[in-house]
């Protein structure tokens, strides 16, 4: 196949340049319509019984709070604050789509004022503002918000937390990739050595991106995809478009500089780069494919991304580079840097200095790596996982100041209560029976139901509104501070009183909704490992034939992205660095941790092929285990480190944001590449093949004849020349 697609760019390169053109025409126009049906929120598991929970609730009795608008009376005239709230009030209750209003303003609750008398509430239940129809939230918070006359009001609740966060992350990106750009092309141009051969990636990522979001466009008109999966497409395009970039023009200048024609070493660079290429893009996709196992959308929605990004981004490295590299022929060093001469050399010999001088003192070397590695890793031990609220925002903003005050001084409030209901039928003493019990229960302030309003098993005044003839909703205001361990725990603990009987109960609210996405994801996880190791295991023995190899990968592999996750757990939840990079420590999101360790893996076995390839290469040649080892980081550490600094920077830029999660998940996958490109592939390779020696190729004889069966091996009719292995 790859001989075919050789010929095919020697003999008809414009014709597939034309066809590149007009598909990507095309799938920019349809991808310009991606960004109106993605959509928000999803991190929750859509079949968890807290979601489940609030769609009963909303369905049944109006829905929960989700939109607060906390009204600050301090230094404003009396007059003015009671126009503001009622103002509030009314345009609450004249829209349709808004049920369930309370307002301090409809009552004078005691309940909906501060202790000390400066704030008042209105709160609400927006209909649909679960990231899907959230623009609701977002209208209303824009007309209702901010300072007037003399009065301050400010949004909250999860529907206007959603909304600003979702606000902050689009600048916080947009401040990104103002960064990253220009840097990143800079780099390129530096990398290359030469302003022609820089043009070449952006053609492959160009290409990928713009497909991709066509494609986001098609799946998301017909199911929910997250909006957060433009980061990864962008991000995950650009650098793959420099990985294989990178890989192809190196290997064509190889050949050319080793005295082949332009046609010749263009077919031993398809052939060669071109096998390398298809075997990295299989082993992302393999890590990035686990996400569909986890039900939140917010995780499927990058597989479809990242797999997207993925294929397109190797059909565009084999059907548009090549011809390309056909026409440009030795052109492809026009606009050549005079100071860059070495980037434009084949080799890089302080790489294959580097690995001789592992492999001499192994344990010299590789040790002190691998203990500052293992260092770093042991945080690891102390994590904990959470998802996202109003902390990952900083202190300022508006959801944030108004969640600190219902915490300061609404002490009645039930914003963040424990939401129960109860499906069937059941009877005013059995009610009370179970409202009493759950009262009892050890954390809990009052049950209020609709027979009456329990504390410590004593009822008080009722709540008819929470009562339906065939559903009961009760609502647990507990003590615990929200998503604490003790507020998760009161969560088990009310899931563990018994039912009235004939009733069946779902627990929901916020900390509800915490213990069951930890748990969905925790109950997929081994799984999702399992199934990236195992196809990241028979990927790597199809591609290398030996069993030990994929062993020594996947163990490395696991040093590495334990480091660059233990990092991150001294910096985001311990708090270092929290006042430079400006974040509340708190515990890790558990998507974005998820999604770290899948694109992170992909990318580190991206780059494990690449330097395998070459050292199998020679190996099949005829070097010993030395020369394989030195002769293949010399041809591959510069592509690998060069690849893996640009695609670092457009990660790293993400810790310029303000939004915690996003600053994790960049400088998370930023460290993650470094760490794979010099610490592993510069030291702790060499020093393990050199410790396995020639056991490093070993498989059993029947794995032998498979791979001599089904092994994807490199097509016949490379150059003898090219297989010839150089000392270094």
């Amino acid at each position: 196949m790859l001989t075919k697609i050789a010929e095919l760019a020697l003999h008809r390169a414009r014709t597939l340049l034309v066809l590149a053109a007009l598909a990507l025409a095309a799938l920019a126009v349809l991808g310009a319509g991606a960004f109106g049906v993605l959509r928000g929120g999803g991190f929750d598991d859509p079949g968890a019984p807290s979601v489940r929970a609030g769609k009963l609730i909303e369905d049944t009795f109006g829905g929960s709070t989700n939109l607060l608008f906390l009204v600050e009376l301090d230094g404003a005239s009396a007059a003015a604050a009671d126009a503001r709230g009622r103002e509030i009030t009314a345009v609450l209750k004249a829209d349709p789509h808004v049920e369930n209003v309370s307002s301090y303003w409809a009552g004078r609750s005691p309940l909906l004022r501060s202790d000390d008398g400066r704030q008042a509430l209105v709160g609400a239940h927006v209909k649909g503002a679960d990231g899907k129809d959230d623009e609701r939230a977002a209208a209303l918070v824009e007309r209702l918000a901010g300072e007037r006359d003399g009065v301050r009001v400010l949004a909250g609740g999860a529907a206007a937390v959603s909304n600003e966060v979702s606000t902050r992350v689009g600048k916080d990106l947009a401040l990104a990739e103002a960064v990253a750009v220009p840097l990143t092309l800079v780099l390129l141009v530096l990398a290359f050595g030469s302003l022609v051969a820089a043009l070449l990636p952006l053609a492959i990522g160009l290409f990928a991106v713009a497909g991709t979001f066509a494609e986001l466009y098609v799946i998301g008109s017909l199911t929910d995809v997250s909006v957060f999966s433009v980061n990864l497409t962008t991000a995950l395009g650009l650098g793959l478009g420099i990985d294989y970039g990178l890989l192809l023009v190196s290997r064509f200048r190889e050949q050319l500089a080793a005295g082949d024609a332009i046609d010749d070493a263009l077919r031993t660079t398809v052939r060669s780069a071109g096998r390398t290429i298809v075997f990295s893009a299989a082993t992302v996709v393999a890590a990035l494919a686990t996400l569909l196992l986890f039900p939140p959308y917010f995780l499927r929605s990058f597989a479809y991304a990242g797999i997207g990004v993925v294929v397109l981004a190797v059909l565009a490295a084999l059907l548009v580079v090549p011809p390309l590299l056909a026409l440009l022929g030795h052109r492809v060093d026009r606009g050549r840097l005079p100071w860059a001469a070495a980037a434009r050399r084949a080799d890089a010999p302080l790489w294959g200095r580097l690995a001789g001088a592992v492999m001499r003192r192994p344990a010299l070397t590789a040790l002190p790596v691998l203990a500052v590695l293992l260092a770093m890793a042991a945080p690891l031990l102390g994590v904990t996982f959470g998802t996202p609220d109003e902390r990952v925002m900083h202190e300022d903003a508006s959801g944030r100041r108004v969640a600190a005050a219902l915490e300061r001084g609404f002490p009645g409030s039930d914003a963040d209560a424990v939401q129960v209901v109860l499906r069937g039928r059941v009877d005013g003493t059995a009610l009370a029976a179970y409202a009493a019990e759950l009262s009892r229960v050890e954390g809990v302030r009052r049950v209020d139901a609709s027979g009456g309003s329990y504390r410590a098993g004593a009822a008080g005044p009722a709540a008819a509104a929470l009562g339906r003839r065939d559903a009961q909703r009760l609502v647990v205001v507990g003590a615990p501070e929200a998503k604490s361990a003790a507020a998760q725990r009161l969560v088990r603990e009310v899931r563990a009183v018994p039912a009235p009987p004939g009733a069946d109960a779902l627990v929901g609210g916020v900390d509800a909704l915490l213990v069951d996405s930890k748990r969905s994801i925790a109950d997929r996880l081994p799984a999702a490992v399992g199934l990236v190791l195992f196809t990241t295991f028979v990927l790597l023995f199809l591609f290398t034939g030996s069993v030990v190899q994929p062993l020594r990968a996947l163990l490395l592999n696991a040093v590495s992205l334990s480091a660059a996750i233990g990092a991150m757990v001294w910096i985001f939840q311990d708090g270092h660095l929290a006042g430079l990079l400006g974040f509340t420590p708190q515990p890790l999101d558990t998507s974005m941790t998820v999604l770290l360790f899948c694109v992170t893996f992909g990318l580190s076995m991206d780059y494990e092929v690449f330097v395998t390839s070459r050292m199998k290469e020679l190996h099949e040649a005829g070097a010993d285990n030395a020369t394989a080892v030195t002769e293949g980081l010399a041809r591959t550490g510069r592509i690998v480190s060069t690849a893996a600094g640009l695609l670092a920077v457009s990660f790293f830029a993400f810790g310029t944001g303000e939004i915690s999660f996003l600053q994790m998940f960049g400088l998370g996958t930023g460290l993650a590449i470094v760490i794979d490109a010099v610490a592993v592939r510069g030291v702790l390779v060499p020093a393990a093949m050199r410790v396995l020696g020639r056991r490093a190729w070993y498989a059993p004889r029947a794995l032998r004849g498979l791979h001599a069966r089904v092994g994807l091996s490199e097509e016949a009719g490379t150059a003898p020349g090219e297989r010839t292995p150089v000392k270094v």
